[in-house]
Order: C-alpha cells, then structure tokens, then sequence
C-alpha cells in the first residue's frame, strides 16, 4: 500500500468545547475517528451522551441570559465576527490539510472552504449593521415598530460533507443575530470543527456563547434536538434524519431550519452550449466526491442532442484522475467512511440492471484500498428506476432522454426530493417558465452551483423546512415583535358599561 499523506500534529484525541474550556464526555465515552484513505484511526473522540449537552446547554443558557453577547450593539458583534473571518482565512492553508484529510476531498478543493467560511461571516457581520427593521405609521391614530430579538439557545447540527465551510453557514448568522449556541458536528468528520473554539477565543467571543459537542447523532445530536431549553436547530443532513428530528422537535415546538437530501436534475435542451453544459453536468455531480447535497445527479437530455451528450460525457468521466486527496492532481478523492463507500457502491451494483453503464462501475485501477469509487455514468436510466429516484451522494449519476419540455418538466419533478435544478437553454421564454414550474428551492440557469450569500438557500417536498441565507438567517434565529403605540384616543367598545339590564 502506498504511502499517503498526513498533516503534521495532527491530534490524537478530539474534546468537547464546552464553557471555555476543552472537555472529554463526562461518563468518559469515545468514538475511533478514520482516515479515509487508508480507514484506519487516527484519532479518538469524545462520545457526547446526554449530560455532556445537558451541561454545554447550560453554558449556553448562562451566557444568553447573563452574559454581554445578546445585548451587545450591532457595531460591537460585527468587529468580532469580522476578526473571527480574519483568523479563517489565516489559517486557511492549515485548515485545507484538515479538512481534505479527514473528509477525502480533493486538496484544490478543500482550499476555497475556508474562504467561503470567512466570507460567511463578513456578509453576517455588514448585514446586522445595515439591518433596520419596518415602522408603520397611521397617521394621528398609531406607530407600529418591529423589535427583533435573538431567540435563545441555538442547536447546529452539521453534516460531514465540506464541515468546516457548512458549520459557517450556521454559525455565523446564530452568532451574528445574538444567540448562544451548541454545535453537533458529524461524528465522521470531527477534526477541524475544533478549530472553531481556538478562532473564536483569539477573536473575543465571550465564554459560553461557543459551545461544542461531539459524538454520534443517535446520542448527543437526539439529546440536543429534545433539549426543552434549547428552542431552535438547524439541520443539515439526509430527509430520514430530519423526519425523526421534526417528530422529537414537536414536544416542545422548536423553531426548525432543515435542509436535507436531493436528488436535483440537469435539463439539457437541444439549443444549450453542448460544452458548457457537459462541464458543468460533470462538475455538478463530480466535485466534492460526489458529496454534495445540490449534485446534478439526474441529467435529463433532449433526444436529438442525447448520444453525442452521452457519448462526450462518458468519455470525459473515464478520464476524471480519482487519487490521493492531497495531491493538487486529483479531482476525486476517497469517500469520506467505509459505511458511506458500501453504500454508493451496492448503488452502483443496482444501477448495472438499471442502466446502460458508460463510464466507471466499480474501484479505479491502482487503488486497492481506500474508499475509492471511479466516476461512475448510467445511461437509458428509467425514471421508476431506483438510480434515478434515491440519493446516492456518491460520484454516480444517471442519465435519461425527454422529447419535449412537458417531459422534461414531468421527469425533473418526478422525484420526492426537491433542492436544486439547472436547466441549460438559449431561449429565454422557456428557462424562465421551466425555472418558475420546477419543483426546486433553487435553480441555476446555464450556470452551475455558484451562490449569492444574499439568496434564499433551501429546498421544497423532501428537500427541507424553511430557508436560510441572507435576511432570511436572520429571520430564523431572531423572534419579530410588533410594538403597537397609540397616538390619540383610542376608540374601544364600552363592554359591560351600560346600566341598563
């Protein structure tokens, strides 16, 4: 087995972060953390149990009601935010190497997380400062105003695709609107949510409002959803996950931001740039190991144009270098753990009887170990056709011909899930009316995933509950309060004023 490459001081033992202070779980609970290219241990976890969040919620809890963070100016939080955006982006090389390590993801891809993170939280930091809220006036009669106010508590549950960018997503916008908060990050991917608990202390973040638990989502992440003090989570993971977490968030009716699975199409018209296209259909569900929640993992064809695609496609993704996530070369790295490998490859088994395989199909030559999958083509996929219906989250897609726009809008809808959808066409009357009747929280026209952090992000049907992004976050972690105020005599009906029986 050839050697591979591993970070220098790497830890051996990854703590909770719980009150300013690192901390192992209470009852003294690990889990073994793999390397997913050779799956061996390199590290061991803290196993967050139910009274490892008990006390991480109870730091939080102090720090909302007692501590400086939620009743800060505007100004003041948005110096820290911003600090803590210098200090990501200054450890943005050292975070690359963790986070390509400890997921599989290529290197070259793992050094523009960082900077997405630090950008997450300059755009949070500009937007409470220039945030203003509604005043409505009734002229003579009343001033209505709205007094926004952070909620409390937050509960960030993160995935273990891109960790360090996604944990931005959530943190920024929480910390941003005032609240405290406990991050559960995936128990794959533990390594550098860590990092968090340094950046912040150096940035000034007031003891407490940061507070992190690691562990398994069946212990830590259960306790933390069914927590009474904690009134809202945000979850970013696959639709079951998210099912069992709407039904144990019921009890005590928690604000919920859920964005779960997808299994998104690429509609390509006849009249679309044929090699923008293909670039793009190759890097929507090739990129990031095919771990991506917004993959291109449907690409819908128009019959005319559909062998030459199929044929250009294919030959493009037997040519995609599959390698070592560390060296510069690779464009697919290693799946991020053997239970995730098994898992997209029993779906390359079915998709054998389900398709016409082009490309792939099993391990990539040279590499005997690891959790390596070859870019992986089906084509004349059936839309009943488990392949087309389920995700896969892995570097397989499947490819299927339409012959009008009613079919393509019938076979990009037919489908539960409902996150992302990018359509390729010159004619503009038909991308917009496509864009507006497909069942998508989000389409990208002749374009691939690039987002504007002002947008709304989520999904619709089994995508998700509720949007983040932009105003939106703000909108999630922060309650609205209508103030009312009369001007002059108010006018009431006299209950019960009358003398007479």
């Amino acid at each position: 087995m050839a050697e591979h490459y591993v970070p220098e001081n790497l830890p051996t033992r990854i703590q909770h972060y719980i009150d300013g202070k690192f901390v192992d779980s209470v009852n003294g609970a690990t889990f073994d953390v793999l390397n997913p290219v050779s799956n061996t241990n390199y590290a061991t976890a803290a196993a967050g149990q139910k009274e490892d969040i008990d006390l991480a919620v109870a730091a939080a809890t102090r720090a909302f009601n007692e501590g400086p963070w939620p009743r800060m100016k505007p100004r003041e939080r948005s110096r820290i935010l911003n600090k803590i955006a210098d200090a990501v982006e200054a450890q943005e090389a050292r975070l690359a190497e963790l986070e390509s390590f400890d997921s599989g993801l290529p290197i070259t891809q793992a050094r523009g997380q960082a900077m997405r993170a630090a950008e997450n939280f300059r755009f949070f930091a500009d937007l409470i400062v220039a945030q203003f809220d509604d005043a409505m006036k009734v002229p003579g009669a009343q001033i209505n105003y709205v007094n926004r106010k952070p909620i409390g508590v937050a509960g960030l549950i993160t995935p273990w695709n891109t960790p360090f960018m996604l944990e931005s997503w959530k943190l920024a916008p929480s910390l941003a609107s005032g609240c405290t908060v406990v991050l559960k990050p995936a128990e794959f991917t533990p390594l550098s949510a860590s990092l968090w608990a340094v950046i912040f202390e150096e940035a000034g973040l007031p003891q407490g409002v940061f507070n992190l638990v690691n562990g398994l989502g069946e212990e830590a992440g259960d306790a933390l959803v069914k927590h009474p003090d904690v009134p809202l989570i945000s979850f970013t993971g696959e639709t079951t996950t998210g099912q069992t977490i709407f039904r144990n968030a019921a009890t005590n009716l928690k604000g919920l931001s859920m964005e779960l699975g997808g299994k998104s199409p690429c509609v390509v018209f006849a009249d679309a740039d044929l090699d923008a296209a293909i670039d793009s259909a190759l890097f929507g569900v090739f990129s990031l190991n095919g771990e991506r929640c917004t993959a291109g993992s449907r690409i819908l064809v128009e019959r005319s144009i559909y062998d030459d695609f199929c044929e250009k496609y294919a030959a493009r993704a037997k040519n995609i270098v599959v390698g070592d996530p560390h060296d510069p070369k690779t464009e697919v790295g290693a799946l991020v753990h053997p239970e995730h490998y098994n898992k997209v490859m029993s779906y390359v088994d079915i998709g054998k009887s389900e398709g016409r395989l082009l490309a792939g199909g099993g391990r990539p030559d040279g590499l005997e170990h690891g959790n390596y999958v070859a870019p992986t083509v089906f084509a004349d996929v059936l839309p009943d056709a488990r392949i087309f219906q389920e995700e896969i989250f892995g570097p397989v897609v499947a490819i299927t011909p339409f012959d009008n726009d009613e079919e393509a809008l019938e076979l990009a809808n037919g489908v539960k899930y409902g996150l992302a959808a990018y359509i390729w066409t010159q004619n503009l009357t038909r991308a917009h009316n496509f864009a507006q009747n497909v069942e998508a929280g989000m389409v990208w026209l002749n374009s691939h995933n690039v987002r504007d952090l002002r947008t709304p992000f989520g999904g619709v049907k089994a995508s998700g509950l509720g949007h983040e992004g932009g105003f939106r976050s703000i909108d999630f972690y922060t309650d609205q309060q209508a103030v009312h105020i009369a001007l002059g005599a108010v006018h009431t009906p006299k209950f019960g004023a009358s003398t007479t029986n």
